[in-house]
């Protein structure tokens, strides 16, 4: 059980924290698809029906309009305060990123799930890897995972969590497919490494990369070119990681 300061941060941090925009949910759903097996593939076409890993990508972001659905919104994130391990901060009693995720892969395996049915599970598993994978949603418990730094990003309001969901993706005016041209260009050694690593090493990456993601602000918060030229290699990498990770569950769970 996390200290009630802790909890409260989080209980707060639940109530404005996104994903990833459209674009980036997008472009992790699309490198997915571009890796899978042809047996996994076909499953996943045989669940989904008529929609790809990139369209359902944005579910879970889209089904936060319906109330019944607002206990999967601590789904989104985790919290590890800086100095701290997950396992000294504690598991909150709704669940997390990282609990979800484990969760999520078991009942695609087994073919037991808890809500509603396979394509319900199948369309929160791909969004949570992109989410895990956004530095922002492993949140230091004193932000709201960065909501509450206010910045001044190409002279428009916004906040430092914006910034890293869509602001530096659709600041490179690329359409999702152009975007994921772009970036998937992983080596085969890149590829087996990210896809052996477990998910709670994604979670401890992108709580390593908070620093550069605070580090990086000018003084005064007004951020623009400078910002994302420092930053858009991690940005897409992290995108990289998490389609090519995706990819590699969904095949060892239908491949």
């Amino acid at each position: 059980m996390r200290k009630a300061t802790i909890f409260l941060s989080v209980f707060l941090l639940s109530i404005s924290t996104y994903s990833w925009g459209p674009s980036g949910d997008r472009i992790v759903g699309l490198i997915a698809e571009r890796h899978l097996t042809k047996k996994a593939k076909k499953s996943i076409d045989q669940i989904l029906k008529n929609e790809t890993l990139a369209e359902v990508s944005t579910f879970m972001d889209f089904i936060r309009s319906d109330n019944t659905k607002n206990h999967m919104t601590p789904w989104h994130y985790m919290t590890i305060p800086d100095g701290q391990t997950y396992e000294e901060a504690g598991t909150p009693d709704q669940g997390d990123i990282y609990v979800t995720i484990n969760r999520l892969i078991d009942e695609l395996g087994s073919k037991n799930f808890s809500d509603v049915d396979e394509a319900f599970a199948l369309k929160c598993l791909v969004h949570l890897i992109g989410d895990i994978h956004q530095p922002m949603h492993v949140g230091n418990g004193e932000d709201k995972g960065g909501n509450d730094i206010d910045v001044e990003y190409f002279w428009s309001q916004s906040n430092l969590h914006r910034v890293w969901d869509s602001g530096i993706i659709d600041s490179q005016k690329y359409g999702y497919t152009e975007y994921t041209e772009w970036i998937d260009y992983a080596s085969d050694q890149q590829i087996t490494g990210w896809q052996s690593s477990p998910a709670m090493s994604w979670a401890e990456e992108s709580m390593n990369h908070r620093q550069q993601v605070y580090n990086d602000l000018p003084e005064g918060r007004k951020i623009n070119y400078r910002y994302d030229y420092d930053n858009i290699a991690l940005v897409n990498e992290r995108l990289l990681q998490a389609g090519i990770r995706l990819a590699g569950v969904l095949n060892k769970i239908y491949g």
